[in-house]
């Protein structure tokens, strides 16, 4: 970089940082169409990353150990999820209902992640299409528990929960007795933005968490089986307990984020919320400059505000280009897809391309000892 001129660290900087550069621009030419108000932008925005930041942070652990990203944190949005149910079906609300529901979502989540780790261990340099294919089977369990055992073989009295026949659960239970009680207590309001002051501080907490871990003898245990798997297992590091305990972890801070996630939406979609889940929380961490091997709390932070702030002017301004707000809802979830298609593509171009220069490297030192 030092011998580089300032041209091509430009080039370099814009090569890097191709999908976040993208998303200003978007975001630039969106804000101005949408006609929404500084005040009110940074109302949404302020509120969506104390919704989705905790989730996904959630990410950061299974990366830094090299299994890449981890669709299978939807596995710990099921497991939020079903402890809301029960929190629901008791009747215990706000404060108490929140920490309740995170207690009881960490045996689901810590069973759910062992079962996710040891199948991905068994799927080395596949675990992104692994996690992803374990999510739709464990969605389909989810499905089966919710929809038939539920209210027959597990006990769900409230009527407000139950479905009218005796069993399942209601396509939407309300959480409007627990709706942002998190948000709302030590919440401050500046010029009418509100600011979540206890979500933030939790989602500091997580952050200081996740540094401290990295300097712990698991998280360096951790980076080590992410850089090379036989390095690390001939330094005596046992790769595969390593790999679940990081999916683990891992499940267990995204059923914690479900939970800070519904309390803020006030309900529950029983058989959706969970569904996109896991791709929304790649893509926001894509487009913050992440790739699969490689990402910080930083990009988590950036990801989110340009992700949503695409996401919250878009219907506007494709009904202001188009008259019709529902090019918006098609571009966003396009981008969506899209961030992540062009994310993975890049990683992989630029894996082969090192390995191709280490090849010449390799080769040109060889001749060069030859004609020693």
């Amino acid at each position: 970089m030092k011998n580089m001129s300032f041209g091509q660290k430009v080039l370099t900087f814009i090569r890097d940082n191709t999908v976040p550069i993208m998303f200003v621009v978007i975001c630039a030419i969106c804000i101005p169409l949408s006609g929404f108000s500084f005040s009110y932008l940074l109302n949404e925005i302020i509120t969506r990353m104390g919704r989705n930041i905790f989730l996904i942070l959630a990410l950061l652990i299974p990366i830094m150990s090299g299994m890449g990203l981890n669709f299978g944190m939807t596995l710990g949005a099921m497991a939020g999820e079903i402890a809301l149910i029960f929190v629901s079906d008791w009747q215990i609300w706000g404060i108490p209902g929140v920490v309740l529901a995170m207690i009881l979502s960490i045996p689901i989540s810590v069973l759910l992640g062992a079962f996710c780790g040891k199948i991905l261990n068994m799927a080395k340099g596949r675990e992104m299409i692994t996690s992803y294919i374990i999510s739709f089977f464990m969605n389909g369990i989810y499905q089966l528990i919710v929809l038939y055992m539920m209210g027959s073989i597990i006990p769900i009295k409230h009527f407000s929960v139950k479905l009218p026949r005796g069993y399942g659960i209601r396509n939407t239970v309300s959480l409007l007795n627990m709706r942002q009680c998190l948000d709302n207590l030590l919440a401050i309001r500046i010029k009418g933005v509100k600011i979540p002051v206890l979500t933030f501080l939790i989602i500091a907490l997580l952050c200081v968490f996740i540094i401290w871990f990295r300097r712990t003898k698991l998280g360096q245990d951790m980076r080590a089986v992410g850089q090379d798997l036989n390095v690390a297992r001939d330094a005596g590091i046992n790769v595969e307990r390593t790999r679940i305990i990081s999916i683990i972890i891992s499940t267990v801070l995204a059923g914690f984020g479900m939970v800070i996630y519904l309390q803020n939406m006030g309900n529950i979609a029983t058989y959706s919320s969970h569904s996109q889940i896991g791709m929304f929380c790649i893509a926001a961490l894509l487009v913050g400059g992440a790739s699969v091997d490689r990402a910080s709390i930083g990009n988590v932070f950036l990801g989110v505000i340009l992700f949503h702030t695409m996401f919250i002017v878009a219907p506007k301004a494709g009904a202001q280009i188009t008259g019709d707000s529902m090019i918006g809802e098609y571009f966003r979830v396009f981008v969506s897809y899209g961030v992540i298609t062009l994310s993975l593509i890049m990683y992989e171009t630029k894996k082969r391309k090192n390995k191709s220069l280490v090849g010449q490297q390799l080769a040109m030192d060889q001749l060069s000892e030859e004609a020693k």
